[in-house]
């Protein structure tokens, strides 16, 4: 894909979308934004008032594909705050761009919202891990060489952003308090993204390991970038579904990695609703 084609997910075309999404929001501003990982999308039944907008109905949006994906935008109040949800998002493994990975996180800042939460389900290269385990994502290493900014700089975009706290500390902090007060003990680690969509080798994982990462998973980093090149504060939860490959020798399965968020799902969920009460 040429960086001229990259524009289509551009500033224009976010606002199309954002301004498609807000005609059915009934003037409604979110405040804060989710991105909800497989198997995690349990949460937008969580919201009051809840209004839902299928992918299909949203200019720019192709369908999902992916198992423990629906494809819905919901919101309303969350937690007492005005909030919007994606359940579900779009993977470069599925043959989309960075920059189409990234484009529902230029839409969301186009509804206004200021804060962004990520969520993943990930492997766990960290041998203390145990499957259903949460962590605050702390940084995230780009393993795919793939940057949702390349291209023509877009209006508004900080052309180099500064990546020094990617995950807001601030943000960070409350989540562990939120953890605190949930009583779901949460740890930090760093995040690392691959393009899949096969699971990682042995080998990969002891480079992983080395690497110094904490968990690795196909998502996330490219809505991140995004979302501090448009000046959101981002906060991120990964899910570890299993221990990689190589820490174990289990085969790992994506109806065992759903199974597992499915599991955890009442823990990240209470974690999140305390977090977006209180910041």
């Amino acid at each position: 894909m040429t960086a001229e084609s990259e524009l289509e997910y551009g500033r224009e075309a976010a606002a199309r979308a954002a301004a498609a999404v807000a005609a059915r929001l009934g003037g409604e501003s979110p405040e804060v934004g989710l991105i909800l990982g497989s198997g995690l999308g349990g949460i937008v039944d969580r919201f009051d008032h809840a209004r839902r907008v299928s992918y299909g109905d949203i200019p720019g949006f192709p369908t999902t594909t992916v198992v423990g994906h629906p494809g819905v935008l919901v919101a309303g109040a969350l937690a007492g705050r005005p909030a919007v949800a994606l359940a579900g998002r779009f993977h470069m493994y599925e043959g989309h761009s960075a920059a189409m990975a990234a484009f529902p996180v230029r839409v969301l800042a186009a509804l206004g919202v200021r804060i962004l939460f990520v969520s993943n389900a990930a492997g766990g290269v960290r041998r203390t891990f145990r499957p259903g385990d949460l962590m605050v994502i702390a940084d995230h290493a780009n393993l795919t060489g793939r940057n949702p900014l390349f291209g023509p700089v877009q209006p508004g975009d900080t052309r180099f952003p500064d990546m020094s706290s990617p995950y807001d500390p601030e943000l960070r902090a409350a989540l562990h308090q939120a953890g605190g007060r949930a009583g779901v003990p949460l740890v930090d680690g760093v995040y690392g993204w691959t393009l899949g969509p096969a699971y990682e080798t042995p080998a990969e994982v002891r480079m992983f390991e080395r690497l110094g990462l904490d968990a690795v998973g196909m998502s996330t980093v490219p809505e991140v970038i995004a979302a501090r090149a448009a000046g959101l504060r981002v906060a991120g939860l990964s899910c570890v579904t299993n221990l990689a490959c190589g820490i174990t020798t289990a085969p790992v399965a994506h109806d065992e990695v759903l199974e597992v968020t499915r599991a955890a799902a009442g823990r990240f969920e209470a974690v999140v609703m305390e977090w977006v009460r209180n910041l």
